[in-house]
């Protein structure tokens, strides 16, 4: 097979704190032989795990970069034992330009690992993740949000795992973050995730939704920083125990968690985030752009539980989610 192309002039086995950046060559119309320049940091110091730290997989999501570039900054005098790989922005063409997707490519980074080493950029991007990164990492943490279409209660979840025993590790890492709800999360399409790659190798992998609508703000920026300190200290990397505030757990054991628009217009919703919901109530209503008169389309909730997920922009289309229902224990 062909190897990567990517390539870096950090030293991922040498003690101290490096700033580089993963290079992949890219030949385009304003560079012929220009290259990606991806940020990463990488420090080490003695023996100990090794934490794979990432954002911006999805490049209008900025909780993840920005505690990300924070942290990176703050190793150098940090107390630390073990290794921590930093990579504030997985996706960087998407990043760079505010965009879910890469603007190269189209490449959705989450959709498609395990990655190609002669595929495109984010699939050359996901390979080196695949061969490279995550084969190190003892625990591995992504730190998403809603981006510019979808909005969430800051959530740390995990999934369903076939492994009873790393799942319960994944679990405690969850509740050691401490974001304001915890959530067992289940994926409608599993396929070609980095979540899945990493737990197919047997990783402890935790994400985030740390709320949504193309923005960060200042509590939900906290709620990363704080986060993942406290995993660093329970991981044993970072000195001291993790002080994570209340959290509660939501389930998601089935589709009835989810509620998909049928129709696409204005969409009105009927309670906020973070209200309880009862099975047959209705979440939205959605009206028709092109007519007035006619009733909208109701969407109600299949199951009892808290509203926790939701569509942003006010405009909806026909597939989005209308809502996200999880069930407390």
């Amino acid at each position: 097979m062909r190897a990567n192309p990517i390539s870096t002039n950090l030293d991922f086995g040498r003690d101290g704190v490096q700033h580089g950046h993963l290079k992949l060559p890219h030949s385009h119309d304003g560079s012929a032989w220009g290259a990606i320049m991806i940020p990463i940091t990488v420090a080490k110091r003695g023996d100990g795990p090794t934490l794979l730290l990432t954002g911006g997989n999805h490049g209008d999501e900025y909780e993840g970069p920005i505690a990300l570039y924070a942290l990176a900054r703050s190793l150098e005098g940090q107390d630390f034992q073990g290794r921590v790989i930093i990579v504030p922005a997985m996706n960087f063409p998407a990043f760079k330009a505010g965009r879910r997707t890469s603007p190269i490519d189209g490449g959705n980074m989450n959709r498609l690992f395990p990655g190609k080493p002669d595929g495109t950029v984010t699939e050359k991007i996901a390979d080196y993740f695949q061969q490279q990164l995550l084969p190190m990492a003892d625990y591995v943490a992504d730190i998403h949000s809603g981006g510019k279409t979808l909005n969430f209660l800051p959530f740390c979840g995990i999934h369903h795992l076939a492994d009873s025993a790393q799942q319960a590790r994944a679990q405690a890492a969850m509740e050691a973050f401490g974001a304001p709800y915890s959530v067992i999360s289940l994926e409608m399409d599993p396929d070609g995730m980095y979540d899945t790659a990493a737990e197919a190798m047997g990783k402890v992998f935790i994400s985030t939704e740390l709320g949504g609508g193309g923005s960060a703000s200042a509590t939900t920026v906290a709620i990363a920083k704080r986060g993942l300190d406290n995993l660093l200290k329970h991981a044993g990397v970072f000195p001291g125990m993790p002080a994570p505030g209340d959290s509660q757990l939501l389930d998601m054991p089935d589709e009835r968690c989810f509620v998909t628009s049928e129709s696409s217009g204005l969409v009105e919703y009927c309670l906020d985030l973070g209200e309880a919901v009862s099975e047959g109530q209705t979440i939205a209503l959605v009206y028709d752009l092109d007519r007035t008169g006619t009733a909208p389309q109701a969407y109600k909730s299949q199951i009892d539980g808290l509203f926790f997920g939701r569509h942003f922009p006010g405009l909806i289309a026909i597939g989005d989610p209308v809502g996200i229902i999880g069930v407390p224990p």
